[in-house]
Parts: structure tokens; C-alpha cells; sequence
């Protein structure tokens, strides 16, 4: 099964590091968080990537073009230009880049990678979030649920500080609980070939045109994942998922 990446958004409230490059390519301990995503499902042997372009897609296709030169070791003969390369550790990945435009929205985005990938089921998820959720166990719910499409489902992480006070006395003091309440869209999807119907075009929202009508028929299933999810929208979620990488403490590294 292929895996789709929305990566061409602009990123604005992370314009700290968008400014000059696009969201999916700002880096977590040296690598970019796109990276991270593809292992995640690298981990458990989903290989092959569709990824979705749109701001900035220039620099994200010159990382896929020089990135076995970048993992190996080069000999360059100067007076020709012939390159030689040795031990290279690149990763075993097939990957599509398509520049699907600086203006589409995400429903676009969506329905150019599901023309590109045919008449066959796929994941999606965005470039901006990375999760432990156990993606096997995510395909077998989509297979009991039976429905067009699954969607993660996350707790969002709590932005302030909770105390647990009794008393007049703080009982409690926690400074950054991972889990808030409710359940938000945690991206992770599975999805069915049918879908392009609840998609009008390239100004078509993801979330807010397609989802909720996908929900109103009845045909968008839920797999609540209780555990560590992250998006990285802000200059302090990159330096949380930087701390957590830096203290060897990073719950979404699954692979060795």
C-alpha cells in the first residue's frame, strides 16, 4: 500500500523556519521531519511514498535528488566531473514527488495523489505530525470498520500547565501533560478509492468540505490512539520534538 504526504502548505505560524523552506523540511536532531514521518511507516514496511508539493516543492525535490549523495561517500574527478560513490546507507524507499500547486488546497491535493495512485486503497497523513500509533493494527480497523475512511483520532497535547489543587493546597503540579481532552484529527488515514466524489476540485478543503460530508453519509470510521501524537505548528512544538529527539526520549522513532 502507498503512502501520501501533504507537504505543500505554507506553513505560516512556523514562519520562523517557512520563510525559506516548507514545513516538512524543518529539521528534528538533523533530519527533516518528513523524514522522521516516512520511517514511521518505513518501520513497519510501507515503502513506497506519494508525496504532494506545493510551497517551496523545489527544495523538497532537490533533498530526494541528492539524497543517496548525501548518505554515501563520494570520489569526484575534478578534470571530468565523474562521480564515484561508495557505501551508501540510504534508505530502501520509492518515492513520487507531484506538484500539485502553491494554491490547491488539501481536498486537491488529495484527489491529484489518488488519480496519480489508481484504483487501489491508500494511506495519507500530513507532513506536519509525527505519532507512535501502530499502523497494522490502524489498517485492521479500517478492514472491520468497512467504512471509505479512517481517521486517527488524538488527544490533543494540552497547551498550558495543569494543578490539581485541594484544599487551597496544589496537590498536583504538572508542567507539560501530553494528553489534553477531546479528540481532534491526528491525520493517519486509510483510504478507499471512492473518495474523489466528496472532492469538487483544487479549492476544496480536506477537513472542513470533504471530512465532514464523508461523516454525514456515514462513512468515516474513528481509531482513537490514546498515546503520543505531535503536530509541529509552532516554534515551541519544534523545540519540544527536538528535545525529545536530543534526549534519546522521542516516542514516534520506532526503527532502529
Amino acid at each position: 500500500m502507498k503512502v501520501a504526504i501533504l507537504a505543500g502548505g505554507l506553513g505560516t505560524r512556523l514562519s520562523e523556519e517557512t520563510t525559506i523552506k516548507p514545513k516538512p523540511m524543518v529539521e528534528i536532531g538533523g533530519r527533516p521531519l518528513i523524514w522522521h514521518i516516512m520511517n514511521i511507516y518505513s518501520a513497519y514496511g510501507f515503502k513506497e511514498f506519494v508525496i504532494a508539493l506545493g510551497y517551496k516543492g523545489e527544495i523538497i525535490k532537490d533533498y530526494f535528488l541528492n539524497y543517496h549523495f548525501r548518505s554515501c561517500n563520494l570520489t569526484i574527478q575534478l578534470k571530468t566531473g565523474e562521480v564515484s560513490r561508495h557505501n551508501g546507507k540510504g534508505e530502501d524507499w520509492i518515492v513520487h514527488l507531484l506538484d500539485t500547486g502553491t494554491e490547491t488546497n488539501t481536498g486537491g491535493r488529495v484527489q491529484q495523489v489518488a488519480e496519480f495512485i489508481g484504483n487501489e486503497r491508500f494511506m495519507l497523513t500530513y507532513g506536519d505530525g509525527v505519532s507512535n500509533v501502530n499502523i497494522p493494527h490502524l489498517i485492521d480497523f479500517h478492514n472491520q470498520q468497512g467504512k471509505l475512511v479512517t481517521i486517527t483520532a488524538v488527544r490533543p497535547p494540552a497547551r498550558f500547565g495543569q494543578m490539581v489543587i485541594d484544599d487551597h493546597r496544589v496537590a498536583q503540579f504538572t508542567e507539560k501533560p501530553q494528553i489534553g481532552e477531546g479528540w481532534i484529527n491526528g491525520g493517519f488515514f486509510v483510504l478507499e478509492p471512492g473518495i474523489t466524489k466528496y472532492i469538487q476540485g483544487d479549492h476544496t478543503a480536506w477537513e472542513f468540505d470533504s471530512l465532514e460530508q464523508i461523516a454525514a453519509d456515514g462513512q468515516l470510521a474513528a481509531y482513537q490512539h490514546d498515546d503520543f501524537w505531535q503536530c509541529m505548528d509552532t516554534l515551541r512544538d519544534k523545540r519540544l520534538l527536538e528535545s525529545l529527539w536530543q534526549d534519546g526520549n522521542a516516542p514516534w522513532k520506532m526503527w532502529k
